[in-house]
């Protein structure tokens, strides 16, 4: 499994990702980003699925870049160009995948800013090749395991707020559902483009550079489950009677 977060702001675009293989019994770790940084021209992949899937698509789409990347002036049309490389990967590959009980299963998470774009943008592309763009109203999007991070996002992210609060909730998001699914881990990959700045800060964590904050975490939570006003909860460790009608 994978996980995969992209968050959009005010202030730009944070993404996070994990970097754990996990193919039967044996376990890996492998990069599930790629970026691409010109003049004015910045954008990145992230991408959950099959490893062979993904590898493919992303090879297909280099050669892409390589010959057409001067008319991506948009970033929905470099999302439209990656689509069309899944899609491709798909006539190849799904019916032989199916037959041999595997999913056509790449998700992928597009997020940058181009020529033309008036502010950075963040698209969540589908196996299919169709993509919805990633707006304020919900201002963040999860591939992979998708289940246990959502909850502090909810809580706490809203599009107005900074950049290095939304990668702490990334981070947040991250080591909740590390804790919860034994196929996410370390290390982990970070992007961040601030607004009209056209240019993708990449940066890699391992797990004895971050265990502090998940402990400062852990502990945070601890003390305020017990500052907790629940005086009310204290009911249920009595019996109360209770009248039957007749």
């Amino acid at each position: 499994m994978t996980f995969c977060i992209g968050i959009k702001t005010k202030h730009g675009i944070v993404g996070l990702s994990d970097t754990r293989i996990t193919s039967g019994n044996e376990t890996t770790t492998s990069k599930k980003l790629y970026t691409v940084n010109k003049k004015r021209h910045s954008f990145f992949i992230m991408t959950s699925g099959l490893r062979s899937v993904r590898d493919k698509a992303i090879t297909y789409f280099g050669e892409l870049i390589e010959k057409e990347d001067d008319s991506f002036d948009k970033l929905y049309k470099a999302v439209n160009g990656f689509a069309d490389q899944v899609k491709r990967v798909a006539g190849e590959d799904m019916d032989s995948l199916e037959k041999s009980g595997f999913s056509f299963n790449l998700y992928s998470i597009i997020g940058g800013q181009l020529e033309e774009d008036s502010e950075p943008k963040l698209y969540l592309l589908y196996p299919q090749g169709n993509w919805i763009e990633i707006r304020q109203g919900t201002p963040f999007v999860i591939i992979g395991n998708t289940g246990f991070g959502n909850p502090v996002l909810r809580r706490s992210l809203k599009y107005e707020e900074p950049l290095y609060f939304a990668l702490k909730s990334a981070f947040l998001a991250f080591d909740a559902t590390r804790i919860s699914a034994n196929d996410v881990d370390y290390p982990i990959d970070t992007v961040i483009l601030e607004n009209d700045s056209y240019h993708v800060i990449e940066n890699r964590f391992e797990q004895h550079e971050l265990n502090h904050l998940s402990e400062f975490w852990n502990n945070s939570l601890k003390r305020a489950i017990h500052k907790l006003p629940a005086d009310i909860l204290k009911k249920a460790f009595f019996h109360e009677e209770i009248e039957e009608s007749e």
